[in-house]
């Protein structure tokens, strides 16, 4: 038998990386999608997982999309591409309704294309977020609690994750959706809280920087490891029958909790005289507690969490030490 094939879109990302490897590794061909030939991250996808296949695409080109589908004719297709920063979703959220929104639709028709008659030879796998829970109305939460988004890209990944669960019952496509909660590590963007903890408190301890700046010290997030969540994509489309769930690790860290351990580990403990709050990196619309039911995904994929809060935390502060220190040989 041939080798089953996955096209990755979002491939440049931390969860496109992880994915990667995993599909690699269980014998997979994989073929990617990068936005722009000139991306930068370019470079760190071939240095990571260099046996991947690169299509230049975009998830709002149709065109491009269904060339990638072409040519890499995947057994399944892994939709991680979206622009996922939620502060700068107010900033644009036009241009963030159009890709993390609208991408998935033209994904998902461009998907159905391809197949032509024979629907249930390409697996979708949609990666929906907590963020959509915005404005919790239970804790915790569940694949049926009530959305509420607080974001536009909450509300983009809203209209992805229905017009995924649409094409399942409209078109009868194995089309699911992983709703992940905060999942990190050390190939988190610098631009997301954890990593600019880590990385801070790692230039701190090595005398590179004095202060950590941050918005809201009291939100709540149920943050897991990256590397764990993929295995939980994987699962779904291994599945007989297409589904939506709940990827979390069903505990909450405020973000002085993520600050308390990670002065801690390079042993600061008196880490308030590093740390300022600058209202600049408040949201508009706060999303205040966040903390996912898993009970699903452990019931039906046989998926739990490994890395646990704190072991995250340390594992990205070592990893930046490590990093800032190698620039110096």
């Amino acid at each position: 038998m041939s080798p089953r094939t996955a096209l990755v879109t979002g491939i440049t990302g931390q969860d496109g990386l992880y994915l990667a490897e995993l599909l690699l590794e269980k014998g997979y061909e994989v073929h990617g999608i990068i936005r722009g030939q000139n991306n930068p991250r370019r470079e760190l996808v071939e240095e990571l997982v260099p046996d991947v296949r690169l299509h230049n695409g975009d998830l709002t080109d149709m065109s491009s999309l269904m060339r990638a589908l072409s040519v890499s004719n995947p057994d399944e297709v892994y939709n991680l591409g979206a622009i996922s920063f939620v502060a700068y979703s107010w900033e644009n959220a036009a241009l963030t309704s159009d890709v993390t929104g609208k991408g998935v639709l033209t994904l998902l028709e461009a998907v159905r294309l391809h197949a032509g008659d024979d629907l249930g030879k390409v697996r979708f796998y949609q990666a929906s977020s907590s963020e959509m829970f915005g404005k919790v109305q239970e804790t915790p939460q569940r694949e049926t609690t009530l959305l509420w988004p607080r974001s536009p890209y909450g509300v983009s990944k809203v209209f992805g994750h229905y017009m995924t669960i649409n094409y399942r019952e409209s078109y009868g496509m194995h089309a699911s959706s992983g709703i992940l909660f905060n999942h990190e590590s050390p190939r988190r963007g610098e631009e997301f809280v954890t990593r600019k903890v880590a990385k801070t408190v790692a230039k701190i301890k090595l005398g590179l920087a004095d202060e950590l700046v941050l918005g809201n010290l009291d939100a709540r997030r149920d943050w897991g490891f990256a590397g764990d969540y993929v295995e939980a994509m994987w699962l779904m489309l291994q599945q007989e029958e297409p589904d939506d769930f709940v990827i979390a690790t069903g505990v909450s860290h405020s973000i002085r909790d993520l600050v308390t351990i990670a002065f801690d580990h390079v042993g600061i403990s008196d880490w308030e005289r590093h740390v300022r709050q600058d209202p600049r990196f408040l949201r508009p619309a706060e999303v205040d507690t966040l903390v996912g039911d898993a009970s699903k995904a452990k019931r039906v994929l046989g998926w739990e969490p490994k890395v646990d809060f704190e072991s995250l935390v340390r594992m990205m502060v070592d990893a930046d030490i490590e990093a800032l220190q190698s620039g110096w040989r």
